[in-house]
């Protein structure tokens, strides 16, 4: 495994990290055997790096990692995140500090290396109503009582080491208000083979529903990187999901007949080129990606299985692809995927 630095920070991570989201499922719905089993054998694998979120199983990721920590006598790096809803809105930097200590008693920890605000920051004023958090209007960070007030708080207070944000797409402009602020070292944010506009600009021809504007580029001339969430676009850049097959039991399920995961499909053949030549499977070479921008500090693998954290940890060791393969991935861009 190697290791990367967060931006100018003292903080190295483990090029793969650990995800504990409700997409692969094993953290929320994995017996606690299996979740003790597969964190200690990603330790082993040389997995520094736990990204967690109350959000993750209602905070049911939370008490599963910590306990799971605790049994195997286990510290490694830790990040968790804050959710702001519409009842937060009136006192939000002190929602930012009572959710990080009470992500700190799920965790057994006494700090998080990194808290991040779960919601990207947005130009308008987002529709918050009952469990959503996506977006905050950019005034509920900046404003006096705000995110980052509650951030310096935490900060001051030795809760956090470290603060980070997740950027949801078309809010470049936001990022960098954000990022000026010198306080933020690690943003969360999507970095694949079917949008790469996370760590470049759009090339011409490619058609996406979401522009993140380079705003890796952008944190890193600001001496902060990023962790790449979804890496493998949420399943479909795997080769059970060319294949059409079926999940795995504790992944959120999706509908493999649907016009979506069809046109997902569609795509990730366009690319699969990749893995097929270089002899990996279709998401190391989705990680492989990834992992050549050199604004990525890591990758947030979420796992369902012991034999998934084997196949994606093995990536860390990986050369970036060749000028040839990656001339050939452009023009597939280009031609949005069409042949």
């Amino acid at each position: 495994m190697k290791y990367r630095r967060v931006g100018d920070s003292d903080l190295e991570v483990s090029e793969i990290a650990f995800g504990c989201g409700g997409n692969a499922g094993l953290m929320v719905r994995g017996s606690a055997g299996e979740q003790e089993r597969i964190v200690a054998r990603a330790l082993d694998l040389g997995i520094t790096y736990f990204d967690n979120s109350p959000d993750y199983g209602n905070c049911i990721a939370e008490e599963n990692l910590g306990r799971a920590l605790k049994a195997l006598k286990a510290r490694p790096l830790l990040n968790s995140k804050v959710e702001i809803r519409a009842e937060n809105l009136g006192d939000v930097a002190d929602h930012v500090v009572r959710s990080t200590e009470a992500s700190l008693k799920r965790l057994g920890a006494d700090y998080l290396d990194v808290m991040q605000i779960h919601n990207g920051p947005s130009h308008v004023d987002p529709k918050l109503e009952g469990k959503v958090y996506a977006q905050l209007q950019i005034d509920h960070y900046t404003r006096t009582g705000g995110a980052i007030e509650g951030v310096r708080r935490l900060l001051d207070s030795g809760k956090i080491r470290y603060a980070g944000f997740i950027t949801r797409g078309n809010d470049a402009d936001e990022v960098r208000t954000i990022l000026d602020t010198g306080l933020f070292k690690l943003i969360n944010v999507p970095y694949t083979l079917l949008n790469p506009t996370g760590g470049m600009a759009k090339p011409a021809g490619l058609k996406v529903g979401k522009d993140y504007g380079n705003v890796i580029g952008l944190a890193r001339a600001r001496k902060a990187s990023a962790a790449i969430y979804a890496p493998l676009a949420s399943g479909a850049l795997t080769d059970d999901a060319l294949a059409a097959k079926p999940r795995h039991a504790l992944a959120r399920q999706e509908d493999m007949a649907s016009d979506k995961a069809q046109k997902d499909r569609e795509k990730t053949l366009a690319v699969s080129f990749l893995a097929r030549e270089t002899g990996t499977s279709m998401a190391q070479a989705a990680f492989r990606f990834i992992l050549m921008n050199p604004g990525v500090a890591t990758a947030l693998g979420g796992f369902s299985a012991q034999d998934q954290l084997e196949e994606i940890a093995a990536v860390s060791d990986m050369a970036p692809f060749d000028a040839s393969l990656m001339q050939r991935l452009n023009a597939v861009w280009d031609a949005d995927f069409k042949a």
